[in-house]
Order: C-alpha cells, then sequence, then structure tokens
C-alpha cells in the first residue's frame, strides 16, 4: 500500500497540533510506520485515508461511532436540524427533548446534565461529590485505564507533569472484583471519602457480591458512588452495567456510543445531589457544567436520532453477535498457528480487546505493532476488535481472513524471538503508565 500522502499531510499536522491530534490514543506513536496516517472519510465500517487505501474499521473514533460511519438516519437528523440554528441564549426546545429520552432510557437518571467530553462530565460529578459530602478524597479503581484528563486523575499517571502533587495525595485505589481491597479502601479512609469511580464491567463480569459490597460500604459512609458509563451505555447493554447487574449508582457519566460520534456526553443522578448544580436553592456555590455547546443543537439531535435507532432495532444484539463471531475466528487462527498462547480476543463481544505477547508471554508493544502492520497490509485497521452495527458477516469474514494472514508473520517472528526483519519502524507506545497497580 503507497502511504505517501498521509505520511505527509501527517508530517504536517504534527508541526500544527501537539501530538499529531487531538486524543492521544489516535496519534502517530500508537501505530505503525506503515499504516495510514490521516484518514479521509468514512462510510459504514469502512474509512479510507487521503491515499485512497480502503480499510475495514474496528475501533469506530474509540467506542464512539456505534451505528457505523456517516448513519444516515443520524445524518437526517442533524440535516433536519441544521436550518433551525445551533446555539442561543436562552436553552432550546431540543435540550427537554433529548433529557426526556435520555432519562427514560436510563435508571436511577433522575436529572441529566449533557456536556461535550467524559472527562467534563466525570470531573463534574467529582465536583458534587466533594460539596455533597464537604471530603476531598477520591478512590478509583486501579485495574480500569482512564477517567479524565483532569488533574485528579491525570496525577496517578506517568503524565502527571504541571500537576501539583496534593492532586495524586487525595487519590486513593482500589481493585475490580477485589472484595477485601474494597474494605481496605473503606476501613482506612471512609470518613475521608467523597466518591469511589469504577466502570460497572469492562472485559470480565462482576464476581458475585462485588458491586453490592461497594454499594453497602459507601451507604455506610456516606460516599458518592459514581459509574463510568462511558463505554458501557449503549454498548454492553441500552441502559449500560448498571442495568445488567442491578446496582444503582448515585451518579453516572455517559458518552461514546450516545451520538454516534456526534459530540454528547452526559452527567446524570439522583436528584437531590444533581440539584447542587441548580440556581434554584440557597448558597448556590457549586458551579457544575456550564458549557457553551454542551446543548449543540445538531449533536442533541444526533443524540435522539442514535437512541431511537437502539430502541426501534437490534443493535446491541448485532455488537455481540459479530464481536462473538471475531472472537471464535481469532481464536480458530491462532490455533491454526500455534501462537494461541501469544494472541487472544479479550473481552465480550460487544466491546473486543486483544492480547499480543511475546516468546516469553509477556504483553508486548513490539509485538502488537506488527500484528497491527499485517493487519492493515491486508486491508483492516484494528486497534481493538470493537464493532459496529454496520458490520457485516462478509466484513467479518474477511477479517478473520486478515487475522489469519497476519498471524503467519506473528508465528514466524515468534519462532525467530523477535519483531526484528519483520515490523518496520518503531514499536508503538503506550500514552501513559499508571503509576500504581
Amino acid at each position: 500500500m503507497d502511504f505517501s500522502q498521509t505520511r505527509e499531510l501527517q508530517k504536517r499536522l504534527e508541526l500544527l497540533v501537539p501530538g499529531g491530534g487531538h486524543t492521544y490514543a489516535k496519534g502517530a506513536d500508537q501505530y505503525p510506520e506503515r499504516s495510514p496516517g490521516v484518514l479521509s472519510h468514512g462510510r459504514g465500517s469502512h474509512v479510507w485515508d487521503a491515499d485512497g487505501n480502503e480499510f475495514i474499521e474496528y475501533g469506530m473514533g474509540l467506542r464512539a461511532v456505534a451505528l457505523g460511519h456517516a448513519y444516515e438516519p443520524v445524518l437526517e437528523a442533524v440535516r433536519a436540524a441544521l436550518p433551525l440554528g445551533t446555539n442561543f441564549t436562552r436553552p432550546a426546545a431540543i435540550e427537554f427533548e433529548c433529557a426526556e429520552l435520555f432519562t427514560s432510557i436510563v435508571p436511577n437518571s433522575e436529572m441529566v446534565k449533557f456536556t461535550k467530553d467524559g472527562s467534563t462530565a466525570t470531573s463534574a460529578a467529582l465536583r458534587i461529590a466533594r460539596a455533597a459530602t464537604g471530603r476531598e478524597v477520591v478512590g478509583i479503581c486501579a485495574d480500569h485505564p482512564f477517567f479524565s484528563y483532569d488533574d485528579w486523575f491525570i496525577s496517578t499517571t506517568t503524565s502527571a507533569a504541571g500537576i501539583p502533587p496534593s492532586e495524586r495525595a487525595r487519590v486513593r485505589i482500589f481493585h475490580y472484583n477485589d472484595i477485601a481491597s474494597v474494605d481496605r479502601l473503606f476501613d482506612e479512609y471512609g470518613d475521608q471519602l467523597a466518591a469511589v469511580f469504577l466502570e460497572p464491567v469492562r472485559t470480565e463480569a462482576p464476581v458475585a457480591g462485588f458491586l453490592e459490597r461497594l454499594r453497602e460500604r459507601c451507604d455506610e459512609s456516606g460516599v458518592v458512588l459514581v459509574l463510568d458509563e462511558m463505554i458501557t451505555g449503549f454498548r454492553y447493554a441500552l441502559a449500560g452495567g448498571q442495568s445488567m447487574y442491578g446496582v444503582t449508582p448515585d451518579l453516572s457519566t455517559w458518552g461514546k456510543a450516545l451520538a454516534n460520534g456526534f459530540s454528547v456526553s452526559a452527567l446524570c443522578g439522583r436528584r437531590d445531589l444533581m440539584m447542587l448544580g441548580s440556581r434554584e436553592r440557597e448558597g448556590d456555590d457549586v458551579f457544575l457544567l456550564s458549557t457553551t455547546h454542551g446543548a449543540e443543537v445538531c449533536s442533541l439531535a444526533a443524540a435522539i436520532a442514535t437512541m431511537n435507532v437502539y430502541q426501534a432495532e437490534p443493535v446491541i444484539e448485532h455488537l455481540y453477535r459479530q464481536g462473538d463471531r471475531l472472537a471464535e475466528g481469532m481464536r480458530e487462527a491462532a490455533r491454526r498457528h500455534g501462537v494461541e498462547q501469544y494472541v487472544a480476543p479479550v473481552g465480550f463481544g460487544c466491546n473486543l480487546v486483544f492480547s499480543t505477547n511475546d516468546p516469553d508471554g509477556q504483553p508486548s508493544q513490539a509485538y502488537r505493532t506488527l500484528f497491527l502492520q499485517e493487519t492493515i497490509a491486508r486491508g483492516v485497521l484494528m486497534p481493538s476488535l470493537v464493532v459496529s452495527y454496520s458490520h457485516s458477516d462478509a466484513d467479518v469474514d474477511r477479517t478473520v481472513e486478515a487475522i489469519d494472514g497476519a498471524l503467519g508473520v506473528y508465528a514466524q517472528a515468534i519462532e525467530a524471538g523477535s519483531t526484528d526483519g519483520f515490523l518496520v519502524g518503531p514499536p508503538s507506545r503506550h500514552v501513559f503508565d499508571r503509576e500504581f497497580g
């Protein structure tokens, strides 16, 4: 494949935009040298780069595009909204329409406030929790990779330059599916905790009693339980992980698949907590969310259309079905090449990732990069195996063929004990590492 134009555009972009993109996960250091550096457009489950190369895509805008690129019913809703104006000096009628639909779908959402990205929503949740409890410390699940770009979370990573050490001093950790770690957290810091944050489910289901115990300890200590449903909402289940496992959060945050790639995220939860950010009470001292573009009309129209498709069609069932087919195809291909202990799908069909290990069985960025290089060469762009409603059976079949071909090269590199001679360019990098495990 020829990537000459995309490489040139990528270099020019890096001169103007720090990191070469507006999300680090999309940066050049996350991909092989032989890869599409800049994409021009997408349709359904396929994307094209600036050189005209076509790929079946997985990842779908970092999991935001659950229906498919340029999905027509969503575009129709946006086209209808465009002539009405995009932003006003008073709330638009569509804000009520979107809020009413959202709260009818999401359990335990007595009130909702929309914004533009997940980090803003999670940080607003922490602000509410601190105001409600008068406490400063936050507990976060150490096994979940990202909660916010704000200081309270990034202070716990290796990218914490520019953040006062006092931010990290207010963070404590617990581990997913580890009830003992939850009890230790509350036994030591329960009277200091304002909130705990976690995803309800990620690559493994919660063990019996884990979420229930966390809810119980929060109630005992007056701690706000916040569920991050950015990924799980509208992908694992229409109403997210809280509906799958029967846990009731005090607050929850939503985004990603909410508007099929248009910029809408949400903070919702108990009325008494959300009302702390209203202007209708004495001591209206909580500046919750006040964003100029938070209720921009076209994005809310996209969210309404997306939620309507979810309610009317078997979107989530399709995500599980196609993801499960991909997972089984990958397992069979790995067994065929004798690398099943090195490469494997991980997680639920609706949100698959994959492991790439070196000859010693350790996670390897070099081997991951080789795998991406070889699947890209076969017409598949798959930093994950996250599917959309637009992924067809033919897409999955072609992807399994590409994986099979890539694993043939992977097996040779395992046999050789190194990616040297197989990988072109440097290995990809992690965006950041965590300072605790």
